[in-house]
């Protein structure tokens, strides 16, 4: 990682990567590599990860107490749930789950599903 007063550099294999297995209660093992580390989002959020879940992965419906979460999709496509409701996501759809409400993502594809997370905090958080 290359840091200067104005700017940091982090290459892609400097990068933290961690596997997680049955992500909020999901199937399969889920990839992460983190872009950001939380002590490093200014005390706004913490995640900014890129993931990628492989065909019948998901990450488990879960609820949301004092933050959002968006999701970016890169590549692939799935099934997302957000509260009562589902919708097929594809590369190039954005969701958005804001504080209070109850989401989750699997792959339905035959492709891996990879997106971006990005976990803001509201201002309900603690």
């Amino acid at each position: 990682m290359t840091t200067h007063d104005t700017f940091v550099l982090r290459r892609n294999a400097d990068m933290q990567r961690e596997a997680r297995e049955h992500m909020r209660d999901g199937a399969g093992t889920v990839h992460l590599t983190h872009i950001l580390k939380p002590e490093e989002m200014f005390g706004r959020g913490r995640m900014f990860s890129e993931i990628t879940l492989q065909p019948g992965e998901s990450i488990g419906v879960h609820d949301h107490q004092g933050e959002s979460e968006f999701y970016y999709i890169l590549a692939g496509r799935g099934t997302y749930a957000v509260d009562d409701e589902t919708f097929e996501v594809a590369a190039g759809d954005l969701t958005v789950v804001p504080d209070h409400h109850r989401h989750g993502i699997e792959n339905t594809g035959d492709e891996p599903l990879v997106f971006i997370a990005l976990i803001l905090f509201t201002d309900d958080h603690e």
